[in-house]
């Protein structure tokens, strides 16, 4: 399990953003190809489409938490719920850890500080100022401890 952890910051550090990177390095254990998982994770990294917001790492997160976790039946209250405890205590488990869910938190943005749909080049002042790596290290990790407790 620990590399999964490192493949998930390799993905970051390869160029997929901090959700993609956490989705991608679980997919096979739930049937998807890295290609549906980049797919089906690309549009929550920024903070969700760039916009700050949720932190994407946290997002992917969650996302495998439904995969995991999941209802899948309509008028499954009892499942859903269950769900939803598991992504609050992973939720509480990354705030505890990094202080923040929020993207603009987590990078130390203003409030007013532009959004953009352009992502930054990636080099290395880019992965020297951004906390982004251990982001998705952290919510790899948090998923990894999540397993060993729940074993199948």
């Amino acid at each position: 399990m620990e590399d999964r952890i490192q493949k998930a910051v390799e993905l970051f550090k390869s160029g997929y953003n901090c959700s993609q990177s956490v989705v991608a390095a679980f997919a096979d254990m739930y049937g998807f190809t890295q290609e549906q998982a980049v797919r089906m994770s690309a549009s929550f990294g920024g903070g969700i489409g760039r916009m700050r917001e949720t932190c994407g790492a946290a997002c992917g997160l969650f996302l495998v938490a439904g995969l995991e976790t999941g209802a899948t039946e309509a008028t499954d209250r009892e499942g859903k719920a269950a769900n939803y405890a598991v992504v609050q205590e992973l939720a509480a488990e990354f705030k505890k850890r990094n202080g923040s869910l929020i993207c603009g938190e987590l990078l130390g943005l203003k409030k007013k500080d532009p959004i953009s749909t352009i992502p930054e080049e990636r080099n290395t002042q880019y992965y020297s100022k951004r906390p982004c790596a251990k982001m998705v290290e952290e919510a790899a990790r948090i998923w990894v401890e999540y397993l060993e407790k729940h074993p199948k």
